[in-house]
């Protein structure tokens, strides 16, 4: 391991995304470049909780920061493999409510999913969270993230 983090393994923190979380937002590694990101929470670039109690105005928030870093990591939404989707609620129509943003925020690429309903998450007020699994061939140009900016090693 190279400074806690195992050779070949790329933690990456992108830019404009909250710095106050205790950890990476992705993580990419060989074979096939995959790229496993953290839970993507309705967070502002301050760390704040957006959109209070609306579902659907989270999940757009957290489809936002999820690409954030997928971009980061040289993926997108079109590399996902999988997600996994969180929703604090025990009302099956907040479940549709998160399902429907995403729906439309994947359009035709309608990898994988798992949906379900928690008693709570993480952070003040949050209602959804978004992980995902992606994965690139290779490394889109100009290359892989490299800079301090983005890579926590």
């Amino acid at each position: 391991m190279i400074g806690g983090v195992t050779p070949g393994i790329e933690l990456v923190r992108p830019p404009g995304l909250a710095d106050s979380l205790p950890h990476a937002y992705a993580a990419v590694t060989d074979p096939g470049r995959m790229v496993f990101t953290a839970g993507a929470c309705p967070l502002d670039a301050e760390g704040r909780t957006v959109a209070v109690g609306d579902v659907a105005g989270q999940t757009r928030q957290v489809v936002d920061n999820l690409r954030a870093a997928l971009e980061a990591a040289g993926a997108g939404l079109g590399d996902v493999l999988r997600t996994t989707v969180y929703v604090a609620t025990t009302d099956r129509s907040d479940l549709a409510a998160a399902a429907a943003v995403l729906r439309e925020a994947f359009g035709r690429h309608a990898a994988p999913s798992t949906l379900v309903g928690v008693t709570v998450l993480a952070h003040p007020d949050q209602l959804v969270e978004v992980e995902a699994v992606a994965v690139r061939d290779s490394w889109q140009e100009p290359g892989p993230p490299d800079d301090a900016a983005t890579l926590d090693e």
